[in-house]
């Protein structure tokens, strides 16, 4: 699965649109975030690790890397 699915996916279960998670993202950094802007680096995957615990923190989730 590609990173954009991944997050619809997750925002999808917690009720979130990507544009709630733009705004949110927007809302709690110095960076100004769209849909449009969202949707491209995840579709690009050049999103950041920092965005990506941005992200994370807008769902109400933890980041984390476990042992396969």
């Amino acid at each position: 699965m590609n990173a954009i699915n991944e997050v619809k996916m997750l925002a999808a279960k917690k009720g979130m649109t990507l544009t709630n998670l733009a705004k949110y993202m927007a809302e709690h950094s110095d960076k100004k975030y769209s849909l449009d802007l969202l949707s491209k680096k995840l579709r690009a995957n050049t999103i950041r690790y920092s965005e990506m615990k941005l992200i994370a923190e807008a769902l109400n989730m933890e980041l984390i890397f476990i042992d396969k």
